[in-house]
């Protein structure tokens, strides 16, 4: 019989201190080793969350992600696999001075150290390599990032089970569950704007979203699909709006219009278009792609795009 897997997540946790590039390693009381910030999935979170949670409990620094860094894979003391999923996390000034770390029976120290004592610091290869995987970003000039969250509304109702307007479909059951367990995973890469289109399945999906936030949705018909159906639609003009503003944002719309968003983020942002767009905006109800763009250079190109799909 073939045992599963292990998953966990964590993050590359960095600052930049007197124009230094610093990175957060953690010591851990059992095992006397140097690592970085993570830990196993817990039943019902995503790997995000997971992330984000874990660096929390180590450190005490509550940060949102960045950039996916790599996944690491090995197998532990009884032959099991355990495969951890990594991510940039910037630590903010203000998250840190809120910190309330103080060593405990798992996490002796945190400790901030310069890239090259980290690499000479951690005990194993796996960390080694996932920092170095970040470090290739930064020799890039990739470092602080911000996404713009591309997200197909939670499932709805079919539109021959319903009678009114295509707008107006509600969300079924199952996609009112999709929409609350989409709140944890897209606040992990912190969102602070919610854009939607204005028809009902729409504005529905991001509400419980919106609610946790404390943010107010900002519906618009230029990404839904009936102004797409009949040539209306201004994809364009909502996207560079979110490209200029370099915030985080998520924006909620339908499987048709999709590609056109996609395609609009690698406009502009001056990308390559390929068929990696294509995979980015084929999502299923309830899934969502996070386009990752530099902060201070975003028309650079997009850094990367990662899909999530939603919690069983």
């Amino acid at each position: 019989m073939t045992e599963t897997a292990v998953f966990a997540a964590g993050g590359v946790v960095w600052r930049v201190v007197e124009g230094k590039l610093r990175i957060l390693v953690i010591h851990r009381t059992a095992y006397a080793d140097v690592t970085l910030p993570k830990g196993k999935v817990d039943p019902g979170e995503t790997l995000a969350e997971t992330a984000v949670r874990e660096i929390f409990e180590e450190t005490g620094i509550a940060v949102h992600l960045g950039i996916p860094v790599g996944v690491s894979r090995y197998r532990m003391a009884k032959g099991r696999q355990k495969i951890v999923h990594y991510w940039a996390a910037e630590a903010t000034e203000k998250a840190i001075r809120a910190s309330a770390f103080v060593p405990n029976k798992e996490i002796a120290a945190i400790e901030w150290v310069s890239p090259r004592k980290a690499r000479s610091y951690l005990s194993y290869p796996v960390d080694v390599e996932i920092l170095d995987q970040f470090l290739r970003y930064v020799d890039d000039g990739i470092l602080s990032t911000f996404p713009i969250i591309v997200l197909r509304h939670a499932k709805a109702l079919p539109r021959e089970e319903w009678d009114g307007a295509d707008a107006a479909r509600p969300l079924t059951g199952r996609g009112t569950r999709q929409a609350h367990a989409l709140v944890g995973p897209l606040r992990a890469f912190g969102v602070r704007r919610v854009i939607s289109s204005d028809a009902v399945r729409c504005v529905a999906t991001v509400t419980p979203l919106a609610a946790a936030l404390g943010r107010t949705i900002e519906r618009t018909p230029l990404i839904s699909q009936d102004a797409w159906e009949d040539g209306t639609s201004d994809l364009r003009a909502v996207i560079g709006k979110r490209v200029r503003s370099r915030k985080s944002a998520v924006l909620c719309s339908h499987g048709p219009v999709l590609p056109g968003i996609l395609a609009e983020l690698a406009l502009a942002t001056g990308t390559l278009r390929g068929s990696y767009l294509g995979s980015a905006s084929a999502l299923e109800p309830g899934s969502f792609s996070v386009v990752h763009l530099s902060r201070e250079h975003p028309g650079s190109g997009i850094v990367c795009i990662e899909t999530h799909e939603p919690k069983p």
